[in-house]
């Protein structure tokens, strides 16, 4: 027999002090709740100016309590929020209020759990509510609007409706094999089959944009000392960051800047210049420069553009660069080398050459990381995807891809729809291990 759902409350503002603050509150019959702590009977989406009282009588605080009975709530249970002052104390006495009359602290994330499980949202719907808390620019909040209002969760449900057609069609053939008509070739079933997966890259391409929107792509400059990296940081980050002179070994750790390019964030990571030398702190800064290297999405390897050819320490430094990572060769100092801003391919990778300190040729370089993000415009149509999402996509293409070549094995082109199907069913939840939801709903804030 199934238990009974508990009440749960938490402060659902951020921490600190503000003009504002609220508790809410979800679960079974919440009238007689609301009438303790008011005193009033609440109307159903009323905003009632009431005092929050306490178990003597006594007033905690005033201000608006709203009641939203089920099922037209956010969670679908009875809702109560009270809108008091926003003091951290005074939300304290609130929230103790609450459990005081039999609510329990709510997990992080429970409040959104509890309306995907009462079918409020979907679990695609339910994690962009974080991705908009979280949001970092205002492209990655759209899209994060997007997945919320479902058009996300609608573009998968048109797909797999799509499947499920396609899979019914395919049973029949093996269901009835006697029969004259062959279904799948009347139906036009392998090409339909091939459309899917088309359909599908489709989506997963705009998913991919939206994850970048959301995660964005961490740069490392490397380089010598004196290179211009933290000259370039600057230039990128639009002010004055890191501190630059003329002294080497300036930078002794990693600075981070967040900067946004088309809405895509960037974490720009300014490292110790690296070089041989007998100073114990600037050599645990290198040390930590090589260890941001090894975690980098992008490399910017910067040199001397009055220098035609590499220093025997910059080939040290190009030997121990890891062969995986993206990297873009930039020449710095063209102002000083007589040298015009240029983009070119060099043995295989990328070389700018800019001026850091004048801004020159640095529309170059935005221009490639956008490329190497793999960015390209698609207006108001991006989802803020996550990492499962794509794995999910990604996974139901590949069946798909499976079944296109499996047309003269029926039973295993069967299998392959089978599996593409209930990939797509994992991104809304449809198939969602109970790990998996705790997993996804204890990353949100308390009281969300």
């Amino acid at each position: 027999m199934a238990r009974k759902p508990e009440a749960i409350a938490a402060i659902a503002t951020a921490p600190g002090r503000g003009g504002i603050g609220v508790v809410r509150v979800s679960g079974p019959s919440l009238f007689v709740f609301a009438q303790a702590i008011s005193g009033v009977e609440p109307k159903p989406r009323h905003a009632h100016f009431t005092p929050f009282l306490a178990a003597d009588g006594s007033e905690i605080d005033e201000g608006i309590l709203l009641y939203f009975p089920a099922p037209r709530s956010f969670t679908g249970e009875d809702v109560i929020e009270l809108q008091g002052h926003g003091g951290p104390v005074v939300m304290q006495m609130l929230l103790a209020r609450c459990l005081e009359l039999g609510a329990r602290l709510a997990e992080p994330g429970e409040f959104t759990r509890r309306a995907f499980l009462n079918d409020r949202l979907d679990l695609a719907q339910a994690e962009a509510v974080a991705d908009l808390i979280e949001a970092s620019s205002q492209a990655a909040a759209r899209s994060a609007v997007r997945s919320l209002s479902g058009a996300f969760s609608r573009e998968v449900g048109e797909l797999r409706d799509r499947m499920i057609d396609l899979r019914m069609l395919v049973e029949a053939t093996l269901d009835f094999p006697e029969e004259e008509v062959d279904f799948l070739e009347a139906a036009h079933a392998f090409d339909r089959i091939a459309a899917l997966r088309d359909q599908v890259a489709e989506v997963l391409d705009r998913a991919r944009q939206g994850s970048l929107l959301r995660s964005g792509m961490s740069v490392v400059l490397v380089g010598q000392p004196n290179v211009g990296k933290s000259s370039l940081l600057n230039q990128l980050a639009g002010e004055d960051r890191a501190i630059v002179t003329e002294v080497a070994g300036t930078t002794r750790d990693a600075l981070r800047e967040l900067i946004h390019l088309e809405g895509i964030p960037l974490h720009i990571i300014d490292t110790a210049g690296l070089r041989e030398t007998e100073d114990v702190v600037e050599r645990i800064g290198i040390e930590r420069a090589w260890h941001e290297v090894s975690r980098a999405d992008v490399i910017l390897r910067l040199v001397d553009a009055r220098h035609a050819e590499l220093a025997p320490e910059d080939l040290v430094i190009d030997e121990r660069l890891p062969a995986g990572i993206p990297r873009i060769l930039v020449r710095n100092k063209i102002d000083l080398s007589g040298g015009v801003p240029v983009r070119a391919d060099q043995e295989g990778r990328v070389r700018i050459d800019l001026s850091a300190k004048s801004g020159i040729g640095v529309a170059l370089l935005r221009a490639e990381l956008l490329r190497i993000a793999g960015w390209h415009s698609h207006s108001e149509d991006v989802f803020l995807a996550r990492k499962r999402h794509l794995d999910a996509l990604v996974s139901a293409h590949a069946h798909l891809g499976q079944a296109v070549e499996m047309s003269h094995a029926l039973e295993l082109m069967a299998e392959e729809l089978r599996l593409s199907h209930d990939a797509l069913g994992e991104i809304t939840g449809e198939f969602s291990a109970d790990d998996l939801l705790g997993e996804i709903f204890s990353r949100f804030c308390i009281g969300k």
